[in-house]
């Protein structure tokens, strides 16, 4: 009997479903976001099953202590910023997505992944959007040509589940998830339905194989991969591509590890050569600072297991407007609200009728407590516009009363600051005070008064 097919519209942007046509999604309420697909009935699990590779329980509960323990394997990339992010390397038989803007590099990246992995095994890369002579002219420009880097210009699920069944590779990157489509759903690549049931079949092959897969996804203009929610939810950790068009330097940030730490981010410079990594993010952020501007310092972050020291600007500037601006960049716009009417509150600075710019200078996002102090500092040198001594490093977290609170790791913070020549570290009052390195000065402070008098005056 043939299949029964019935029309749905669908939301591109939730997956909100719709008998009819609609101007504005009831769940999302995105405008315009409805396409046309076909909904066809379910064949039986039997008939669409399709186990090319058996599994030890055979589809049946198996108990947790008679688990092996394989699916812990890592494998380097032998990229040392990208095994930072994914927690040590690729874990076996996971599905991990990487997203971000047309252009900023995610194919080069994955690429040269692949390059670099095929001196260990077999590489399966599956291309929707480049001919195999494209992506030649590119891995020659890479240097990753290899015996073992396997070329798969092909959109449909089923053909490339049968190639990674017969090659059995050892990696398979697809470029990318939304130009993949299944013959299943009588429906355009791209769309809600297709980028599920594709990567749920992805999902499928990974788990039982061990393989691990890559998918490469495009984004909305909101920033978010295009496609389901769903998706981010299916795959076992997804990582953002970031950086600015006109800038040299990328930044890979993981959102989501089932396998390690969201907190670590991967820093590149893209040369004529591909992308390579920066080994010392501290001074590559500091590389352009200035030290003769106010509303300048110099903060020590934890990225995940890595001290990182990250210049923060504020810009203060009088307004006749009866609603000053408030503007952030990198950093949270809340915190500064907060942190504005501690200065008001508890230091007697009026800062509140002013127009309020912060930003974290390199595309680096500041979201930790630690920071506080800094730019609390930022503001008010700003406000004053009096600089801060260049050479200090400012570590702090400022509550509501005023009072600075220590964070954690201080020794790495301090070490850093250290081994890229910087003076004087300005810290909470610890219970247990912490050894100077050779050639820094540790001053501690108790609450924001305090901390002004003695970095401002």
């Amino acid at each position: 009997m043939a299949k029964k097919a019935s029309i749905l519209y669908i939301c591109q942007s939730c997956g909100y479903q719709s008998a009819k046509w609609l101007g504005k999604c009831p769940s999302c309420n995105q405008w315009d976001s409805f396409s046309e697909e076909r909904a066809v009935a379910p064949e039986s699990r039997s008939g669409r099953a399709k186990r090319w590779i058996e599994s030890d329980s055979s589809g049946k509960p198996i108990a947790i202590t008679k688990v092996t323990s394989d699916t812990a394997i890592r494998t380097s990339t032998t990229i040392s910023e990208m095994d930072r992010v994914l927690g040590g390397g690729i874990v076996t038989g996971s599905l991990t997505l990487v997203g971000g803007d047309p252009g900023i590099g995610k194919s080069t990246l994955l690429l040269q992944v692949a390059g670099a992995m095929g001196n260990a095994g077999r590489v399966l890369y599956v291309s929707g959007e480049e001919s195999p002579s494209q992506i030649k002219m590119r891995g020659e420009r890479l240097s990753c040509m290899s015996e073992n880097l396997f070329i798969l210009p092909e959109t449909q699920v089923e053909e490339i589940e049968n190639q990674i069944e017969k090659l059995k590779p050892s990696l398979v990157i697809i470029d990318s998830i939304q130009t993949i489509y299944t013959e299943e759903i009588p429906s355009a690549p791209g769309t809600v339905g297709q980028v599920r049931e594709s990567s749920g079949r992805l999902l499928t092959i990974c788990k039982r194989s061990g393989i691990p897969i890559f998918l490469i996804g495009h984004v909305t203009k909101e920033g978010a991969i295009a496609g389901p929610r769903l998706l981010e939810h299916m795959v076992d950790t997804v990582l953002y591509f970031e950086g600015e068009r006109g800038s040299p330097f990328r930044i890979l940030r993981g959102v989501k590890n089932r396998f390690g730490s969201t907190n670590e981010i991967g820093v590149f410079e893209m040369k004529n050569e591909g992308l390579i990594g920066v080994d010392n993010p501290s001074e590559l952020f500091l590389s352009e600072k200035r030290a003769d501007i106010s509303g300048s310092v110099v903060v020590a972050l934890i990225n995940g297991t890595r001290p990182m020291l990250v210049e923060i600007q504020a810009l203060v500037a009088s307004t006749t407007s009866p609603t000053p601006r408030r503007t952030t960049v990198g950093v949270d716009h809340n915190r500064v609200a907060i942190l504005m009417a501690i200065i008001e509150k508890r230091t007697g600075v009026h800062i509140m009728g002013e127009d309020v710019f912060v930003n974290a200078a390199g595309g680096v996002r500041v979201d930790e407590p630690a920071s506080d102090l800094g730019m609390l500092i930022a503001l008010v040198s700003s406000f004053r516009d009096i600089p801060v001594d260049p050479g200090t490093v400012i570590i702090g977290e400022v509550g509501l009363g005023g009072e600075i609170r220590s964070a954690p790791q201080m020794e790495a913070r301090i070490n850093e600051a250290a081994s890229l020549g910087f003076t004087r570290v300005v810290i909470p009052k610890l219970k247990k005070p912490i050894p100077a390195p050779k050639g820094i000065k540790i001053e501690e402070v108790k609450d924001a008064g305090e901390a002004l008098e003695v970095l401002i005056g």
